[in-house]
């Protein structure tokens, strides 16, 4: 019987958009992790890194192999889960009839599924006892999303260690709440019912500028890297 691999991606954007990358992590039988690799992808939306960590994770992966992918993100994940065969059914499209988002990537990660043995399990970000794969993954995309510098536990890459964790950092300055959030295509900025303040709650988890998640339906506010804390304005 093959043994099943365990293994976590995660994409990040410093801005949504901003510049971004994508992470995997691959890990052993005992938990440790067996090797990992990040990439940059110049200036991207969070869904883009999101979306194309989970795509090279598949290239990366012996089709042949039943597999485990832990992800924080429950766009990426609904969006091969849940939406993706009803977008295949409407040529592409959604419910509304628009086109889908990221279109290129989900059809590449649809190929990349067909028969093969996959398993979605989402973690929760930045949890005391947490994940360690999703950690790793998670450092490694935000530290090249501002390096943009490609590294990884391969020869390639020098055997480049783990980046560690980031340090909170706050805004340098206050700003305005006054500017209305993005709704551009592709974006993953959060959509809801947008109550007075200049605040609005989460329709998917993220993560603010401090560095620390936010969870679906916790009040955010707009900032000028994307979507946080309304502390972090």
């Amino acid at each position: 019987m093959v043994e099943k691999i365990i293994a976590a991606c995660d994409g990040a954007s410093k801005g949504n958009p901003g510049p971004a990358a994508w992470a995997w992590v691959i890990g052993r039988a005992d938990g440790a992790i067996e090797r990992w690799e990040a990439g940059p992808l110049g200036r991207a939306t969070n869904n883009v890194a999101e979306l194309t960590a989970l795509e090279r994770l598949l290239e990366e992966l012996d089709p042949a192999v039943p597999v485990e992918v832990r992800m924080d993100s429950q766009y990426a994940m609904k969006a091969v889960t849940t939406w993706l065969p009803g977008w295949r059914r409407k040529g592409w499209k959604t419910s509304s009839g628009s086109p889908v988002a990221n279109k290129d990537l989900v059809v590449r990660i649809d190929a990349l599924l067909t028969g093969r043995d996959v398993d979605f399990v989402y973690v929760p970000a930045h949890q005391v006892d947490g994940d360690p794969l999703n950690d790793a993954a998670d450092r490694a995309a935000s530290h090249t999303a501002r390096t943009q510098q490609a590294i990884g536990s391969a020869e390639s890459f020098g055997g480049s260690p783990l980046p560690p964790p980031e340090a909170p950092t706050r805004a340098s300055a206050p700003r305005s709440r006054s500017s209305a959030p993005s709704r551009s295509a592709g974006s993953s900025a959060p959509r809801g019912t947008r109550p007075s303040g200049g605040t609005l709650k989460a329709r998917f988890s993220g993560r603010c500028r401090c560095g620390k998640a936010y969870d679906k339906g916790e009040t955010i506010a707009k900032n000028s890297d994307g979507w946080g804390h309304p502390t972090c304005v």
